[in-house]
């Protein structure tokens, strides 16, 4: 495996394994499920941050999102997508959220920094298009960050 690979896997198992059972979330739209959650950006390695251009910082948050298509009688597959987001804190500030795209050894993730507060809830608004689907699906999830 290349330094690449084991990245993206270190990156990959800080964001959906370090978290509390339960945090990772996950929405079916037909054929599609959406796994999607947001960490703290001080909790990944500080190589994997590096490596992937992210600022670990207790006021970051990193929100994450993958894409899998069910095919009949088949495992899941991954699939590419677009993809938006935005967050808005409960007195209505809303920060858009830049997403990109990480891919590796057959593994896409979707990925993308918001800055947080101490004790501050956000709610994550996103939108998937799915490469070669017209439906765009959307997911709403809130969460609270605590930095201190």
């Amino acid at each position: 495996m290349n330094t690449k690979n084991v990245l993206i896997s270190a990156l990959l198992s800080m964001t959906f394994f370090s978290i509390p059972a339960g945090a990772e979330q996950s929405q079916t739209f037909g054929d599609y499920t959406i796994h999607y959650n947001a960490i703290n950006t001080e909790m990944l390695d500080p190589t994997v941050a590096k490596a992937y251009g992210i600022t670990r910082s207790k006021n970051r948050a990193l929100l994450n999102i993958s894409v899998l298509k069910d095919h009949i009688g088949t495992t899941v597959h991954p699939v590419k997508a677009k993809v938006t987001a935005t967050a808005t804190n409960l007195t209505a500030q809303m920060r858009k959220i830049k997403i990109r795209e990480l891919e590796d050894a057959g593994a896409i993730y979707y990925i993308g920094e918001v800055p947080i507060h101490n004790e501050e809830t956000l709610e994550f608004d996103i939108q998937v298009q799915p490469e070669g689907s017209e439906e765009t699906y959307k997911l709403k999830f809130q969460q609270q960050f605590f930095t201190e």
